[in-house]
């Protein structure tokens, strides 16, 4: 009989890397099955959907809690096919908040667990990693201090490098995308990323359009590429920048391309920003949540940094601009002041090149398949 396996991802980050986990893991065995929880991406990728990831993608706590029964119809959909079918093997990748809790359920019904992307134990909740030595059997890490600070607590854990490595592609000329759009090439570009989730774009695209006003009117030769993530309604984005007095172009699809034609670019806190490293473009990293969940965050952190790349360098490399900090005037006061150094830039680049030495070779993908599958066994 084909080995069954149960895969939970929760959000697009997450989505993006077990649909391509999936399809490494079936490139080495091509009988295995796959369901759970994802999106379009894990379903193209063959994993027969149980519960779709558009429902469950929240940030911070007071979101979960005025969601707590959608995610509860989550975890309910997933035991009840669990009872029905079980899997030889179940992998969590990321979620953290949904997917311990389902790890200790899985470990009561002795089903081999394997977590891929952990938990950011070193920023925050590292009280959590007793219950992944309790609950799980082998821990695949992108950064190669999470495969020590694992280790040092005697679990299994294996480095395999970050797997955006093989996603983040440039695949057009920055003469030729600026082309394509229409903007001309003399003038300084500005790359806009929002995120991906819609009460990102909501809250924070007005803010930032109004930082590209003011740098607009400041800088004078300047111009805008604004992300549009995948299937999120254009109408928001038109609401975000009606009246905008600075000129732009709203890019879907493309934000590799764009990022790397961009001189800068001002981006909210998430997987965008690592991409963004790895193309070595320099960045202000921008983010606000909920108060309740910030003040939450402050109290239990144990590092100085929000942003991943900050968090892998141990220093800043890419200025912070959270809460209160997160004002259009403050966002174009910091790219200006960044700008208008050349060595500045020329460092920061430098220390991008740093980073993305950090995240290992490509494939990491593929070595998390071959990692993973001797659990099976």
């Amino acid at each position: 009989m084909p080995k069954k396996i149960l895969i939970i991802s929760g959000e697009p980050s997450g989505d993006l890397h077990a649909s391509n986990l999936v399809r490494d893991m079936r490139s080495l065995d091509p009988g295995l099955e796959f369901f759970g929880i994802g999106g379009e991406l894990s379903r193209k990728a063959g994993v027969e959907i149980v519960f779709d990831i558009t429902k469950l993608a929240l940030v911070g706590v007071v979101e979960v809690l005025k969601h707590l029964s959608v995610v509860k119809q989550a975890n309910d959909a997933v035991i009840r096919r669990i009872k029905s079918e079980r899997p030889d093997l179940a992998i969590l990748v990321d979620y953290p908040g949904f997917n311990l809790k389902l790890a200790g359920d899985l470990r009561k019904r002795d089903i081999p667990v394997a977590y891929y992307i952990s938990p950011q134990l070193w920023a925050w909740g590292r009280q959590r990693i007793h219950i992944i030595k309790r609950c799980v059997r082998k821990v695949v890490v992108f950064f190669k201090f999470e495969e020590m600070l694992y280790k040092r607590s005697g679990i299994d854990s294996e480095f395999v490098g970050h797997p955006l490595l093989d996603v983040v592609k440039v695949t057009m000329p920055k003469d030729e995308l600026l082309r394509r759009y229409g903007l001309a090439n003399d003038k300084r570009t500005i790359a806009i990323v929002p995120g991906s989730r819609e009460s990102e774009i909501r809250t924070f695209l007005p803010i930032l359009a109004g930082a590209a006003g003011m740098l607009s009117e400041r800088l004078g030769d300047v111009q805008f590429l604004i992300s549009k993530y995948p299937g999120r309604p254009a109408g928001m984005y038109d609401n975000a920048l009606k009246g905008a007095s600075f000129e732009y172009r709203l890019i879907e699809s493309d934000l590799h391309n764009m990022v790397a034609a961009s001189d800068f670019a001002i981006v909210a806190s998430g997987t965008a920003t690592l991409e963004t490293a790895i193309l070595g473009t320099p960045m202000v990293i921008v983010y606000k949540a909920n108060f309740f969940t910030y003040i939450l965050y402050r109290l239990v952190r144990t590092i100085p940094f929000l942003g991943i790349v900050n968090v892998i360098a141990n220093k800043e490399v890419a200025p912070e601009l959270l809460q209160a900090d997160m004002t259009p005037g403050k966002i174009a006061g910091k790219v200006i002041e960044i700008l208008s150094s050349p060595a500045r830039l020329a460092s920061t680049r430098a220390e991008l090149a740093i980073v993305k030495s950090s995240l290992g070779s490509p494939g990491a993908s593929l070595r998390a398949a071959k990692a993973i599958l001797p659990l099976l066994r």
